[in-house]
């Protein structure tokens, strides 16, 4: 398509020529500046009239030696290409310009390869922490019909490769995120996402690469032979030994979850719980990606996983009660023990409510029992992260403000324990669930006294939560209204999307990121409305109560980015 400008006469006069292709703002400027392949008098150019960065009006800007200076936050651009010398602001789309006797046309056509510059913009948003060239980039991408999928690998792919401690706080995140997706409203997907990359910007920034290690090149080597040596090097904190055996047997094709997570739960509670909850992050990550994502995620849990503190070797789990040492007990019957094809959702729940306030070694027993009675290990994970919840639930808003975190570390464990044992229900695995029962036995007192339950005998309005959200102390409220909801017949979909929504909505911390995500799982293992859903639910949204506002920072980042691509004025008065 072919567009009049104007007049050549005019163009030279005036510096420059404001246009429209129908709805899109092009400019065409004169530079006195040929460049040696102009007509020696000076050349026009023609670029998108909206600075790539804000949306600011380019033709209000400054030409000066083949560069076009943006007057609102002083971008620089190649008028002849577009591009910027400023990377926060993007380049700016260029337009070829015919010139017929007087007449100044521009050529507008569709761009191409719009979807590898978005690519590239990401992945620069990425190695620069630009959280509004990021957000540019994954709508433009998903609007382009990219799948959200795609737009995680270049987060993973970042994550993996600039950070030599390997797994951590940003790839979990964005792994929470892209598990949450299906669950939100199509409108709060893109903010998931940029949150998620966000997370993972941040975590490596300023921190040196990761240089992975190559296989032994041994390929006939027994998984069995590769799973002890692999559990010999972490026990010994080996992690480079450690690395490689795992790099080998991937190289290999053989099984790895096992020997993972054996190595997870041959000590208690690694580094507060983190390490199983990466560890499952990592393979939920590797579902998300597909083939071959394996080899680049799952070496990287390794440095963690060697390095991280053990339970054990501190004094709350050895005094006043030797809980070690039931682990251990524990674990040896555990061994002599089969599992059978399952109970009832109500025995679930009993056995959840019993982990609850059940003493030491009549939780060790309980578990036992259970699995005496038919419980999978499944089951065994949802109980207990029922049982992790619930701390989250009766959480008194007397306590240390501080103490939200330490029901928080119980549940999202229990959460990652639950998933991994639903993939590989391997019973080494299982001693996880002696481990994080007893953790929220050890977390008992943050629930005397226990909240008083949630009860609301009319279908509440979701509308009521933006208050809690609004307004610091309206945590029990919160949990009324979400448990009232899922009670009284209300879509417990809908209240997801809306706990979803109020998370997005706030400059959120690493661990709301992951109670959130972890109580939408827990939630969708129970039948809708149940009562174990509303209450895990309603955990939830005490939690984000307790923790909000916040600033709000990132989402009014995205709501520029969103405002821009519909060509709105930023910078007209409203």
């Amino acid at each position: 398509m072919r567009v009049k400008a104007g007049s050549l006469e005019q163009l030279k006069s005036d510096g420059r020529l404001v246009a429209k292709a129908g709805n899109h703002p092009v400019c065409v400027f004169w530079s006195g500046e040929s460049g040696g392949d102009g007509d020696g008098d000076g050349r026009a150019y023609a670029l998108d009239d909206r600075c790539p960065h804000m949306g600011f009006p380019l033709h209000r800007g400054t030409v000066e030696e083949g560069l076009l200076t943006c007057h609102w936050h002083h971008a620089r651009f190649d008028l002849a290409t577009g591009g910027t010398l400023d990377p926060f602001a993007d380049d700016v789309r260029a337009f070829p310009v015919e010139v017929e006797g007087d007449d100044v046309y521009v050529v507008v056509d569709g761009p191409d390869g719009q979807v590898e510059h978005l690519r590239r913009r990401l992945a620069e948003g990425l190695e620069q922490g630009l959280s509004l060239v990021m957000a540019k980039a994954v709508m433009g991408l998903l609007d382009a019909g990219v799948a959200a999928a795609d737009i995680v690998r270049v987060g993973a792919e970042f994550g993996t490769a600039n950070r030599q401690q390997g797994w951590g706080s940003g790839l979990t995140v964005l792994t929470a995120m892209a598990n949450l997706l299906p669950w939100l409203d199509p409108e709060d997907r893109p903010l998931a996402l940029v949150h998620g990359l966000a997370f993972v910007a941040r975590d490596t920034r300023n921190r040196p690469p990761r240089f992975p290690l190559t296989p032994l090149g041994h390929a006939d080597l027994p998984v069995e032979r590769l799973t002890s040596w692999y559990r010999r090097f972490v026990e010994t904190r080996s992690g480079e030994a450690a690395e490689r055996v795992l790099v080998t047997a991937l190289e290999g094709g053989a099984p790895v979850a096992g020997m993972m997570f054996a190595a997870v739960t041959d000590h208690v509670f690694l580094d507060g719980g983190h390490t199983l909850d990466f560890t499952n992050k990592a393979f939920e990550l590797v579902e998300h990606l597909g083939a071959g994502a394996a080899e680049m995620v799952l070496p990287t849990l390794v440095d963690q996983t060697a390095s991280a503190s053990r339970s054990e070797e501190g004094g709350r789990w050895r005094y006043p009660h030797d809980l070690a040492a039931l682990v251990q007990r524990t674990n040896e019957r555990l061994a002599g023990l089969a599992f059978g094809k399952g109970v009832d959702d109500s025995e679930v729940s009993a056995l959840g409510w019993r982990l609850l306030d059940a003493e030491p070694a009549d939780i060790a027993e309980a578990i036992c029992d259970a699995i005496a009675a038919g419980a999978t290990p499944e089951q065994l994970g949802r109980a207990l992260a029922l049982a992790a919840a619930l701390r989250i639930t009766r959480f008194h808003t007397q306590n240390d403000f501080g103490d939200w975190d330490v029901v928080h570390h119980g549940f999202t464990t229990a959460n990652g324990l639950h998933q991994a044992l639903a993939r590989d229900p391997s019973p080494l695995l299982v001693r996880g669930v002696v481990h994080g029962a007893l953790k929220v036995y050890l977390d008992r007192f943050l629930n005397v006294p226990a909240a008083r339950p949630p009860r609301v005998d009319t279908l509440p309005d979701l509308a009521d939560l933006q208050a809690c959200w609004d307004e610091q102390g309206e945590v029990d409220r919160a949990g009324a209204i979400a448990y009232g909801w899922v009670r009284n017949g209300g879509d417990p979909a809908r209240l997801v999307a809306a706990l979803g929504r109020a998370l997005l909505a706030e400059d959120a911390e690493f661990h709301w990121f992951q109670t959130v995500e972890a109580a939408v799982r827990q939630s969708s293992a129970w039948p809708p409305g149940s009562e174990e859903g509303a209450l895990i639910l309603a955990g939830a949204a005490r939690f984000l109560a307790a923790h909000t506002p916040t600033r709000r920072e990132l989402p009014h980042v995205v709501r520029i980015a969103a405002r821009l691509r519909r060509g709105e004025e930023l910078f007209a008065e409203t």
